[in-house]
């Protein structure tokens, strides 16, 4: 167990190779969970020596990095380039479970589509907005928007291919036409060798997982898990270092997420204290790539709990680097 943790963990950069950068990192992780935007900066913090929370707003202010509902219909980071590709990949299953909640939402097929026009010509007219702003407008048409018929609205315009969400306003992240935020790269692609791709691209930061956890994690049929593995089955991967160092993961880190059985990183005893239910996984506090505690940051200071015997002093370095991290975000 401990070199299958061990592997995975470093896959995951949670030894923070050096000289490794922003955009590096997210490229090596292809996609960072992030409807929690806050989380998913320090998820990036965790691998990436020295960041600041402004270097992320700032990448996706300038289109580098992007965020979309992709991989198990939830809100991923990616690299501008890695959008088109992975969003054809996924974007196709998500439709049916959209329209359902739509229903329950009470709007109508034919709303839905009034809507979506509605936020596609605000945005190519006024540029990017808010989901507050973007509700303003689709409401003044008569349609509904209370609930959580907006989100839905948002996810089925991005569904669709013509929004994403890109640049901040103050702390809220706004929506932007894709056409504008990423030219022409919205195209459609090369189904098989996305899935290659794909399979590829989870197997440099989540090595050695099977066909399994790749379906659990992009949300992909099996069939298609498998077929992307075995078209890239004669390429290598790579090794890992001895040990991890202790890492403070937010909630909802990457290297928590999309397994089939994450016992390997969180032992049984201690389960319901990292993922209560809920859809819920808390932020960790890991040493070796293994759960030792929880963490929060009230207030801006990291209070641990931690699991039995762990000593809180492995954690000291991490706890004064995320504290910083929290106050190097730009003022709203």
């Amino acid at each position: 167990m401990s070199e299958l943790r061990r592997a995975r963990a470093a896959a995951q950069l949670l030894h923070r190779p050096p000289d490794l950068g922003l955009h590096d990192a997210v490229r090596r992780l292809l996609a960072v969970q992030a409807q929690d935007l806050r989380s998913a900066r320090l998820a990036l913090r965790a691998r990436v020596t020295g960041l600041a929370a402004a270097d992320v707003d700032a990448a996706l202010d300038d289109a580098s990095l992007v965020v979309g509902w992709l991989n198990r219909g939830t809100l991923h980071l990616v690299a501008a380039d890695d959008y088109p590709w992975l969003h054809a990949l996924t974007a196709p299953g998500r439709f049916a479970a959209n329209a359902r909640r739509l229903g329950q939402e009470g709007v109508s097929p034919d709303d839905a589509d009034r809507a979506v026009a509605v936020i596609e010509r605000a945005l190519a007219d006024e540029g990017p907005l808010s989901r507050a702003e973007l509700a303003e407008r689709v409401a003044a048409r008569g349609i509904r928007t209370t609930g959580q018929a907006m989100p839905h609205l948002l996810m089925l315009t991005a569904l669709r291919g013509i929004a994403v969400l890109g640049p901040l306003r103050g702390d809220v992240q706004a929506f932007a036409l894709a056409r504008d935020w990423l030219g022409d790269a919205l195209e459609p692609s090369d189904r098989e060798a996305a899935l290659a791709e794909l399979a590829r691209r989870y197997l440099t930061a989540h090595a050695p997982a099977d066909a399994a956890d790749l379906a659990v994690w992009a949300g992909l049929p099996l069939r298609d898990a498998r077929a992307g593995l075995r078209a890239i089955a004669a390429e290598p991967v790579g090794r890992a270092p001895r040990a991890v160092p202790a890492r403070l993961l937010p909630a909802f880190d990457p290297y928590l997420l999309g397994w089939k059985d994450r016992s390997f990183a969180v032992p049984p005893e201690h389960a319901k204290r990292v993922h209560p239910g809920g859809g819920m996984l808390r932020a960790t506090a890991t040493i070796d790539g293994v759960a030792v505690g929880t963490w929060t940051l009230p207030r801006g200071e990291v209070a641990l709990d931690l699991f039995g015997d762990a000593d809180p002093r492995a954690f000291e370095a991490e706890a004064r680097e995320a504290e910083r991290f929290v106050t190097s975000a730009r003022p709203s």
